[in-house]
């Protein structure tokens, strides 16, 4: 992995798309920031989002780009639109959905990076089971609970 010695940019309009689970924009790469982050844009259709899930390696860092969203993490419930952030960290049980009437945008950062490559992955080896998929993500400290709707609605 090349050191993080240099600035890591992406310029606007680039960035590889990965469609997998929705459509994803991996805008910055692990080996372009010597593993300290990496970075990638969400488009979220008007009620998706993902399971309830744990990162094991990796905190989380979201900014809405657009739309308005939920974020669960442990017990908290926090809503958020165009602007807002929220970091979530590793270990902890959390997900979102987009809970406006329009597609939205995240920008999340993963620290340390590595985990913006799960999505091209996913389109890569196309999993189709969800042990597939438990599999894959497996391999990236990944964890999908079972939802309790109490509490994540």
């Amino acid at each position: 992995m090349k050191t993080f010695t240099y600035a890591a940019v992406s310029p606007p309009d680039h960035g590889t798309p990965a469609m997998a689970f929705g459509k994803h924009i991996v805008r910055m790469m692990a080996a372009n920031t010597g593993g300290s982050f990496g970075m990638l844009e969400a488009i979220v259709p008007p009620g998706e989002g993902p399971p309830l899930h744990v990162h094991a390696r990796e905190d989380e860092f979201f900014r809405v780009l657009s739309g308005c969203f939920g974020f669960w993490c442990a017990g908290d419930y926090v809503e958020l639109a165009e602007g807002g952030c929220i970091a979530l960290p590793r270990g902890v049980p959390h997900r979102f959905r987009n809970i406006g009437e329009t597609e939205g945008r995240l920008m999340a950062v993963v620290t340390p990076g590595g985990f913006e490559a799960f999505f091209p992955i996913i389109e890569l080896c196309k999993p189709e089971t969800p042990e597939q998929i438990a599999s894959v993500a497996m391999d990236f400290g990944l964890t999908f609970l079972p939802d309790d709707d109490r509490k994540v609605a």
